[in-house]
């Protein structure tokens, strides 16, 4: 096992994080203070407890019950662009080179906000982060599964609006249990014609259909979660014996898969982490990578992430390095950006701590 130490000092790439999942439980309770915003509690490590209690039960009712809160506190321009700074600073602690946040901005317009002044505000907290830690990010947009398709185009129209601003892609997330993807087919027709990025979330709740319809329906270009694509194997051991279309189609064409150890388990999409289907997919090529989802609601940062599959699947250095390049490599920035982060920065750190940890390569 790599001790948490040299963990925290390797380069990261995280793509599917939630602005409004991965909050400061201080920040929140100053937000709710201004804002005169009940909390279950204003005492800092129990409001942590409060938000981290879904995950614990391994109950998604209480998981998603807890984002009400935070975005509840997130209703001002002032209050997102906080939010956006201190996430950047928060992931470059823990050594994150490029990261992607995403957002929903329809649930930040209850106090008067236009989608495009949230947006605008979440994007100069990114900027300033940006300045202060020296990290570089990507912005997605999230539109939401039990919404008017309406409003996926109208958030779709808005992210490529902001592509030049640092916007990367959209985004579909929310209940996928009787919300299929197809239903907001003309949001992702939208930009597939403006030649933008599609990342879906698919398989966490919902089996086979959910992906094959994120893939073939919408045209998306990643999978958020994916874990669903094992009932597409057969599986003896940490190999696979047989596999379906779906599961060849992925891995034929390298389609990435954002995968969420902590959340994943804490929500019941996986029953434990020694089951977790991450471990076979990577054994078996398919291009996947660790993320962090929801740090606060499921008290975790990427390191965190990292330490469970070296503790579970016995990875090395060399196995994360694979992992961090996977993402980097599948990442929304333009292919001159990502070589650059790659052999600048990623590639060079490895071999750093490589050379200078040799028993754990």
């Amino acid at each position: 096992m790599i001790p948490i130490e040299i963990i925290k000092q390797v380069p990261k790439v995280e793509l599917h994080d939630h602005l409004d999942g991965s909050m400061r439980a201080r920040t929140i309770i100053e937000l709710a203070k201004e804002a005169n915003i009940s909390l279950p509690t204003y005492d800092e490590k129990e409001l942590e407890q409060w938000f981290a209690r879904g995950c614990e039960r391994k109950s998604l009712p209480l998981y998603l019950e807890t984002f009400s809160v935070s975005v509840s506190v997130l209703q001002t321009a002032k209050a997102l662009k906080r939010a956006a700074v201190e996430s950047i600073e928060d992931l470059a602690k823990d050594n994150v080179v490029y990261a992607e946040i995403r957002f929903a901005p329809i649930l930040h317009i209850e106090k008067g906000l236009t989608m495009e002044e949230v947006v605008e505000a979440v994007l100069e907290g990114l900027d300033e982060g940006v300045r202060r830690t020296g990290i570089s990010y990507g912005l997605i947009l999230c539109a939401l599964r039990n919404q008017s398709p309406k409003i996926s185009l109208d958030i779709a129209k808005l992210a490529v609006a902001y592509r030049s601003r640092g916007v990367v892609a959209l985004d579909l997330a929310g209940d996928e249990f009787g919300n299929p993807p197809k239903i907001h087919l003309e949001a992702f027709q939208y930009i597939r014609n403006q030649n933008f990025n599609i990342t879906i979330h698919a398989g966490e709740g919902f089996g086979l259909e959910s992906i094959w319809q994120a893939l073939q329906v919408c045209g998306a270009h990643r999978i958020g979660h994916g874990t669903r694509l094992i009932d597409d194997m057969q599986i003896k051991g940490p190999h696979i014996d047989k596999m379906g279309s779906l599961a060849h189609f992925i891995q034929d064409k390298r389609i990435p898969i954002e995968m969420c150890l902590s959340s994943n388990v804490g929500t019941g999409a996986a029953t434990d982490f020694a089951s977790h289907p991450f471990y076979t997919f990577y054994k078996n090529s398919f291009r996947v990578f660790l993320c962090t989802d929801n740090r606060l609601m499921s008290n975790t940062t990427l390191s965190k992430e990292m330490l469970i599959a070296t503790t579970e699947f016995n990875l090395t250095l060399k196995d994360l390095e694979r992992i961090t390049l996977n993402a980097m490599k599948s990442a929304f920035i333009h292919h001159d950006e990502r070589i650059e982060i790659i052999f600048n920065i990623i590639k060079k750190q490895y071999a750093q701590l490589k050379e200078e940890y040799p028993q754990y390569v």
